[in-house]
């Protein structure tokens, strides 16, 4: 398994769990600002670079539909409902999932639950999973916490927004860095 992400964006996949309208609320407001930023910069980098995004929403009947402001960001994203926690276990996700794209970038919420089930199982699909430590989110910061520790332990790579962002450029010369650099200032 690759420790760090590679700058051949074409074997990426970004992933939002979860972040929905009815869901958002119960979260840390601060919190939830900040997630809101980091995964908007990593849909805002993902479009750019054209990396494949995908969406999932969790029962949206009742827990609503993704935040408009991060789907506005991923036009072309693909957006899987679900009722199973992990988004593996829906065949509609599978489908989503390429074989050619070992590398899994996970954000969304909340931590212990969706995204920890989600990363678990994809690790045993063999896929890369990179934790975005700072564009997850769990209503109580211990369990984000004890999510953390659990998928470190599981093999997941844990990151951080700025350093996904720069390790796709892979270097000052790439066409888009003035732009992606822009969005962190």
């Amino acid at each position: 398994m690759s420790r760090s992400l590679t700058n051949q964006l074409a074997i990426c996949q970004l992933m939002v769990v979860d972040m929905q309208t009815k869901l958002a609320p119960a979260m840390t407001p601060a919190s939830m600002l900040l997630v809101r930023k980091n995964i908007t910069h990593l849909l805002q980098a993902a479009q750019l670079l054209s990396v494949q995004t995908i969406f999932t929403e969790q029962y949206p009947q009742g827990l609503g539909n993704t935040l408009p402001d991060l789907k506005n960001h991923a036009l072309n994203a693909k957006i899987i409902s679900k009722t199973a926690f992990s988004a593996c276990a829906e065949p509609a996700f599978k489908q989503q999932l390429h074989i050619d794209k070992p590398q899994i970038i996970l954000t969304g919420m909340e931590a212990h639950i969706c995204v920890l089930q989600t990363a678990l199982n994809l690790i045993n699909m063999n896929k890369n999973v990179f934790i975005i430590e700072d564009a997850i989110i769990s209503r109580d910061p211990a369990n984000k916490n004890n999510a953390l520790a659990r998928l470190r332990d599981a093999g997941c790579i844990i990151t951080n927004t700025e350093s996904v962002l720069f390790e796709w450029l892979g270097n000052a010369n790439h066409t888009n860095f003035k732009q992606i650099a822009a969005l962190i200032k």
